[in-house]
């Protein structure tokens, strides 16, 4: 070596065995800038060994809150927002399932109520008093199965008309809204509203139903209907053992709702900023988010069939219990297929800026394309001008803007679907398109070129 190097202040040590710069102006021997150059590559694989470590360990826990941020962000949505949660329930006062239920059940309910036996019973017992034959009497008490059939068939349609008319549907909603706070009662445990708790199970209050169905009949000339109790007007929702701790673990998620979805997004920025190899960190990033919203997909498919099982046939038939609970978490369920959506275009866009050879040819692909389209647009006498050398000259920043507005217009949405996500991407994918081609037309000579120069 011929560079020099003043001498070291005894004491000093090795250069090379701090890992350090090797001094100014001394010269080094083959064996001392063998070892600077060794200890500086094994400096600089602890530091990426570090940094992998670390982006491992973002990435894992991101991985594992990800489905629980969803969730969260659920249920703090449906609880918190009250148009949020009648946007959620009001499908199921059309649903023909549910209106047919609720009509057997309350049908079921009035005619039992009015105790049409009774009324037989009494009427044969006037006749006696009134000395009426034997078979006149025998007649009387025969008419308990027809008058049954007939007043069943009455209140059947009365009823009827009640649940599918479109007062219902808004008596529904505004009694849905008026009762909110019942749902913030059955996540918490708390006994009270139209939605709430009964032991092991989560029932549901009919009684403003019951009470105009019994004005109903009482105006139609059914005037012992105003003798039906106000007892079992509940419908069991779901029965389990476990409804305590599923009422704890909705309360937490209730609590971390607004913060959880945060913390995880921050903590995949993280791994990705971390990692050595960013593209390929995103892209693993974001093939796990996706492999775990397709999971938590398939425990609400698990989770609908468990729910289906819980709730008797009795109690609620299986087609209306279905729309009970497609309705009710159907927002979480496009949440999840949203997330999902968003996590595949992600993964591919990053494999798609990365070296393999399917990545390259594609890009090759398009910019030929661009460029063919370029030069065609050229000669039907397009020019652009200064525009164009600008597109041409700064075509990544232009492509990070149109991708980050993108980005913000699904962040500012309000509860994006799949197909909004779908919408964007082509959308994006369209303007990059007309960019690509803009920048490859001839931007013509620039201005004042040609001119004498100035003396």
């Amino acid at each position: 070596m011929t560079a020099r190097h003043p001498p070291e202040p005894s004491g000093s040590g090795d250069f090379a065995r701090a890992g350090g710069s090797p001094p100014a102006d001394r010269p080094l021997s083959r064996e001392q800038h063998a070892e600077y150059e060794r200890l500086r590559r094994a400096a600089g694989v602890r530091h990426r060994r570090l940094r992998g470590a670390g982006a491992s360990v973002l990435l894992v826990l991101t991985l594992l809150l990800a489905p629980f941020a969803v969730v969260a962000a659920w249920v703090q949505d449906t609880v918190t927002d009250t148009d949020r949660y009648v946007r959620t329930v009001a499908p199921l006062a059309a649903d023909p399932a549910v209106q047919e239920a609720l009509t057997d059940r309350l049908t079921t309910r009035v005619v039992t109520a009015l105790d049409v036996e009774a009324i037989t019973d009494s009427l044969g017992e006037a006749l006696a008093d009134a000395g009426a034959p034997p078979r006149v009497v025998e007649g009387a008490e025969a008419l308990a199965g027809p008058l049954r059939s007939a007043a069943t068939d009455v209140v059947h349609r009365t009823v009827d008309g009640v649940v599918g008319s479109d007062t219902f549907q808004q008596a529904w909603e505004g009694s849905n809204r008026r009762a909110h706070a019942a749902v913030v009662a059955m996540l918490t445990g708390e006994r009270e509203g139209a939605i709430s708790t009964a032991g092991d199970a989560v029932v549901l209050d009919l009684g403003a139903v019951v009470d105009r169905v019994r004005e109903r009949l009482v105006d139609a000339g059914f005037e012992r209907a105003a003798a039906i109790p106000d007892t079992d007007r509940t419908v069991t929702l779901l029965r389990t053992e476990k409804l305590e701790q599923a009422q704890d673990a909705m309360l937490l998620l209730d609590v971390v709702g607004v913060w959880l979805p945060v913390l995880t997004a921050v903590l995949a920025a993280l791994a990705v900023w971390t990692a050595v190899r960013h593209r390929l960190m995103l892209l693993i990033t974001a093939l796990g988010v996706a492999a775990t919203m397709a999971v938590l997909l398939v425990a609400l498919a698990v989770l609908r069939r468990v729910y289906l099982d819980s709730v008797p046939e009795a109690a609620l038939p299986p087609d209306a219990a279905a729309a009970v609970f497609d309705t009710f978490l159907r927002f979480l369920r496009d949440s999840a297929r949203t997330l999902l959506v968003v996590s595949l275009v992600t993964a591919v866009a990053a494999h798609l800026y990365g070296p393999g050879r399917f990545a390259r040819g594609v890009r090759r692909v398009t910019g030929r394309g661009a460029a063919a389209a370029g030069r065609a647009l050229g000669r039907a006498g397009l020019r652009t001008g200064a525009s164009g050398r600008f597109a041409a000259g700064h075509r990544a920043w232009i492509t990070g803007v149109v991708v980050g507005a993108g980005a913000l217009t699904l962040v500012l949405w309000n509860h994006p679907t799949a197909g909004v996500v779908l919408l964007v991407l082509g959308l994006v994918l369209a303007v990059l398109a007309v960019v690509a081609v803009y920048a490859a037309v001839d931007p013509g000579p620039r201005a004042g070129r040609g001119r004498a120069a100035p003396s």
